[in-house]
């Protein structure tokens, strides 16, 4: 077996000469508006939800996709993006993110006209599609905002920007299920999309102008057999996911999968210890702090969003909210996010990693109970105590564990550190919707003749099915007895609640595994390993 050949990375200088060039702050405005616009799309397609899929004829399913298939773009591609950074200069690489993700969401907001004109194709399908391609320029956005930030704010002022970061994406969270909300109610489902145009062309103009680039030289290549293996790996994993609650996991096609993504995983491995410039140096992940803040930002991701993808179908359906009253109701999360993170970043310096990132697990398990108690008719004030308590929770989290995974990571590598936990919250979320999904709707099966009642056993297994994808979504067709509509409501919300029970524990036992991190020296200078 080949040795380890160390090369000495060149010194971190000061914020004014790193690669993103001038001002640090200003660099963090230019590439927080291009992150404010996928936070956007992020907060109002749940809110969107409901009316795409009365507008679109879409199933379950099919809305299940219109996240999966954007977090499956992400898995693939975010780290392989993270490269084509460090190889080619991040500016670039997050201003072709930038164009490439509005354009898109313009498309999303016209596939009813896009499908009139594609044939075969349904509008669930196009949106499906351009949800995608959305994922794959998200994926050269995100990570390259994370490096410019990691040169823009070298050593111990990192924790200062990523808690500023975290207040903006906050903010922007919070502003999006109002705006969502509103443009659903008042417009259409699809200008919720069409507003990432403007944010995308103000993001142009401010990288263009703010952000100077120029990319590390140590690498010269891309890995193309390590994008090849890792895409492979990557692909399998998250669709063994996607679609084992629909195959079952113990069917042979999932086996099949899972045996591909272990062989693809094993052999990128392996070439990663052989290649001259191999895509994801294996040395990144002897820093302990990198390899847990890995885990613990895919264990948080899986929690939150498995169980948040549920919460609009329960607002609009089970509470018969309006989709502004449904985003006024998840403001209190997303608005605590402004003041618990730049708080985050001030206890990360204070107190260290373990200590602040295992509080906050704790809180988002206190949390995320509370939810699992949430009655069918839970007033402002009942939604808004687990929801503060949550954003004080994940903030110390997502603010720590990208601080130690970023700000870990060697310079020339910062690229790729963006793309390692950009992809570890996303194949977490994949998970989570996934999981949390196939447990709720065993959950719906397992309780809905019960509430039925004896009029269950008058009803037909075909239309019993029916019934059961209704209640999935939360609502009750139209005509149906109230005493039907009640258990389908009632067997919404025993599979949400046990949802957020199953996040609750993994919140926990991921508070546990937080206690081992350590913040770890910063690695200017220190030695990269190269195959």
């Amino acid at each position: 077996m080949a040795h380890a050949k160390a090369v000495e990375a060149p010194l971190s200088p000061g914020p004014a000469k790193t690669g993103t060039g001038g001002n640090p702050w200003l660099v963090l405005l230019a590439v927080s508006l291009g992150v404010i616009m996928v936070m956007l799309d992020g907060t109002v397609v749940g809110i969107a939800n409901p009316s795409i899929q009365a507008d679109l004829k879409a199933s379950m399913s099919d809305l299940q996709w219109v996240t999966s298939g954007y977090l499956l773009a992400l898995a693939v591609f975010l780290i392989t993006a993270g490269k084509l950074g460090d190889l080619f200069g991040h500016k670039r690489v997050f201003l072709i993110g930038v164009g490439g993700f509005a354009l898109s969401s313009v498309g999303i907001g016209l596939s009813a006209q896009l499908a009139d004109i594609i044939p075969g194709v349904t509008p669930a399908g196009v949106l499906i599609g351009l949800r995608v391609l959305q994922g794959l320029f998200g994926a050269l956005l995100q990570p390259a905002a994370l490096a410019l930030l990691r040169g823009a704010f070298p050593g111990e002022r990192l924790n200062q920007a990523m808690g500023a970061w975290g207040a903006i994406i906050g903010l922007s969270s919070a502003a999006g299920p109002i705006v969502g909300g509103l443009l659903v109610e008042k417009v259409s489902w699809e200008s919720v999309f069409f507003i990432n145009a403007p944010v995308g062309i103000a993001a142009l103009v401010l990288g263009f102008l703010l952000i100077k680039d120029n990319r590390v030289q140590t690498f010269s290549r891309v890995d193309w057999l390590g994008v090849l293996l890792l895409s492979g790996a990557m692909f399998s994993l998250v669709w063994t996911i996607i679609k084992a609650p629909e195959w079952g996991w113990g069917d042979t096609t999932t086996l099949s999968f899972v045996g591909a993504f272990v062989v693809l995983i094993a052999a990128f491995i392996f070439w990663q210890s052989r290649a001259r410039q191999p895509l994801v140096p294996l040395s990144l992940f002897a820093n302990r702090s990198i390899s847990i803040g890995t885990f613990l930002m895919m264990m948080v991701a899986f929690a939150m969003f498995g169980a948040m993808f549920f919460l609009g179908f329960f607002f609009q359906g089970v509470h018969g909210l309006s989709p502004l009253e449904a985003g006024l109701r998840m403001l209190p999360m997303s608005a605590g996010m402004i003041v618990a993170s730049p708080l985050a970043g001030m206890l990360l310096g204070r107190l260290g990693p373990k200590v602040t990132m295992a509080g906050g697990l704790v809180i988002t398990a206190l949390s995320m109970f509370l939810m699992s108690q949430l009655s069918i008719d839970a007033s402002f004030i009942e939604s808004a105590i687990p929801f503060v308590l949550l954003a004080f929770g994940l903030s110390p989290v997502f603010v720590g564990a990208t601080e130690i995974i970023v700000g870990n990571a060697p310079v020339e590598l910062s690229g790729v550190a963006g793309g390692v936990q950009q992809s570890a919250m996303q194949v977490g979320g994949a998970l989570g919707t996934a999981i949390l999904g196939a447990v709720m709707a065993a959950e719906i099966s397992s309780r809905l003749p019960g509430h039925l009642g004896p009029a269950a056993q008058a009803i037909p297994a075909e239309q019993m099915t029916l019934l059961e994808k209704a209640a999935a979504f939360g609502q009750a067709p139209a005509g149906v007895p109230q005493q039907i509509g009640d258990a389908l409501h009632n067997s919404f919300m025993d599979g949400m609640h046990i949802a957020f029970l199953v996040s609750t524990g993994i919140a926990l036992l991921t508070a546990v595994l937080a206690l081992f991190v350590r913040s770890g020296r910063k690695t200017e200078g220190a030695p990269v390993h190269m195959g």
